[in-house]
């Protein structure tokens, strides 16, 4: 049961991870696109 629970939570924070992987990107984008 533990390592069931275990497996999600380490899901989630990846995806957590790429969002702000994502928003760091789009904030570079944003700033070339000003230049």
């Amino acid at each position: 049961m533990a390592t069931k629970r275990r497996k999600p939570t380490k899901k989630k924070s990846a995806k957590r991870a790429a969002k702000k992987k994502a928003k760091k990107v789009a904030k570079k984008a944003k700033r070339a696109a000003k230049k």
